[in-house]
Order: C-alpha cells, then structure tokens, then sequence
C-alpha cells in the first residue's frame, strides 16, 4: 500500500481473546486466578530459595532470577487484558502499546538467555562435578544473568523501533489480546519484508541461538550420563534435567512456531491461542514444574510451611 494513505493513530483496539461479550465475565475470572496463581507460585519460589540454606547455589540462584522473570513476562500482558474484559472500550493508547511491546519482547528474549544459563549451569554441574562450584561461582551467574538482560534489550529495542516507525493505515483495530509484532505488522500500509527479514535475523540469534546452546549443552549432559554405570546414578543426574526440559520444550516450541512465518501465514484465531501458551501458560506451569520435581525444593517448602504452623501455634 501507499505511505500517503497511512494516518496517524493515537490509539489502538485490542480484539481480545474473545469478542463474545457472554463469555468476558468467565475469562476474566480464569485469567485473574491465573494471574495470581502465577504470581503467588514464582514469588513462593523466591522466598524459598532465598530462605531455604541449602539452596544457596548457582542452580537456585538462576532458579530465583528465573522465578522473578516470569513474574514480569506474565505481567506484561495480563493486567491489560483484564482491564479489557471489562471495559466497553478496549482500547490502548499508542504508548501503552509501545511500552507493552518492548516490555514483552525484553522479558521474552531475556527468558531465551536465562534457560541457556540454566542449561549450562546443568551441564557443569553433571559434566564437570568436581570442578563446579569453580565454574560456576557468584561472579560467573552474575555476568550470565546481566548478559541475558542485555541481550533481551536490544532484541526488543530493535523490534519496537522497526515495529512502530511503520506507517499505519485507517484501521487501528489489532487482533490480538496484546500488542505484538505479527498482528501489528498486518496493520502496515507498506510492504514489511524488512521488519520480516529483522524476526528471521535477530530473533533467530536471540530464539534459535539460545536453543542451539540449550541444545549444545543437553548432548553433552547425555554422552555424559550414558557413561554413568550405576542406573540410579543415571536416574538421578537425568532428573536433574526434566523440569528444565520440559520448560524449554514449552516455551521456545510456541515461540518458534509464532515469530518464524511469513506474514501470509498469520492466522490470528491460532495464533492467539499460540500466545496463550508462551505468555501466560509457561509462566503459570513453571513453579510446578520445577518445585512437583525437584527434592530439594519441596523439602525447603516443607520446612518453611512448619516454622509458619510452628510460630502461629507457639
């Protein structure tokens, strides 16, 4: 389309998840228990970690940043989409979507990083044991965890600043419950081939290279674990590694799926349903994931509950 027919928005309308007004009430509900499920659960993580002393290493240390980081991505996005469920206009302003979309694409991309980090902390841990506390030590996590940040700033910067100096033709009406890239790129008045070629480049660096770290790391854990001649040291070295699993399978399946399409390819009823489960399902999964399968943080859950019981009761 022509440039000159592009106008200027000061406001966008988020469509939603659904635009049956019977139904609104229902979805506020699940989403806010979801929400605070969320919360509650990652900020519980936290405080366990934070209290419980035998978990003060660089596995739990990433745990916590992990924890909090999730705290944030959910929150990015569904506090918005509450408010939308029961207004009558569903509206954004222009600078609300801006800051809603950086905030989601920096959280998104630092959580890419801070799963390589954790991956990677695994691998020492199960690949180098003797010499782990010496890899891995405080000044080691600490330039992980700001590096991840890092990485995660320019990624969103970038796709913002592309995202957002496109010129926008009359419709302001994005179909999505947030403001992302796929259904704002469909709003353009002008070919979008660069912002496309930008997703396929950095994004690429930021989704695929962290995943081909994750991956890097997992092979070497296995070769690992083969050699391991006892089966119950194989069962529990192995263990070590299925939460952390099962989340990166969660997370960057959905996202790969959502940013790595062409344009022509968007179909915003199935992809709504895609950013359901990165956004909002992961973040929601995560503490459950980590605390049902990890021994160490289910006995300091266990010890933090009976000094709560211990000083109401004494």
């Amino acid at each position: 389309m022509d440039r000159n027919n592009s106008t200027t928005i000061t406001e966008f309308i988020l469509v939603g998840l659904s635009e049956n007004p019977e139904i609104q009430p229902f979805l506020f509900a699940v989403f806010l228990l979801t929400y605070i499920i969320t919360v509650l659960g990652n900020l519980t993580i936290i405080l366990v970690i934070k209290l419980g002393s035998n978990l003060h290493t660089a596995m739990y240390f990433h745990l916590a940043n992990f924890a909090f980081l999730e705290i944030c991505y959910i929150s990015a996005t569904v506090p918005k989409m509450l408010s939308s469920f029961l207004a009558e206009r569903k509206t954004i302003s222009l600078r609300g979507c801006i800051t809603q979309m950086y905030c989601f694409l920096l959280f998104g991309g630092t959580e890419c990083y801070i799963l390589a980090a954790m991956a990677y902390d695994r691998y020492n841990a199960i690949c180098h044991p003797l010499l782990y506390t010496i890899i891995m030590n405080r000044r080691r996590c600490t330039q992980l965890i700001v590096g991840s940040w890092l990485i995660g700033a320019v990624n969103a910067a970038v796709h913002t600043i592309l995202t957002f100096t496109l010129p926008f033709c009359d419709s302001n009406r994005i179909d999505h419950f947030f403001c992302d890239i796929p259904p704002l790129l469909k709003l353009a008045c002008t070919d979008t081939w660069v912002n496309e070629l930008v997703i396929f480049l950095i994004s690429g660096s930021v989704i695929v290279g962290s995943f081909i770290l994750i991956l890097i790391s997992y092979l070497q854990i296995i070769f690992t674990i083969v050699k391991i001649k006892s089966t119950s040291g194989r069962k529990k070295a192995f263990s070590t590694c299925v939460s952390h699993f099962t989340v990166v399978t969660i997370f960057f399946g959905s996202g790969i799926f959502m940013y790595f399409r062409p344009k022509s390819s968007y179909a915003m009823e199935q992809d709504r349903v895609i950013s359901v489960m990165y956004a909002i399902a992961a973040p929601l999964l995560n503490p459950f994931i980590y605390s049902l399968r990890n021994k160490d943080v289910k006995i300091a859950i266990r010890k933090m509950i009976y000094k709560i019981i211990s000083k109401n009761i004494y």
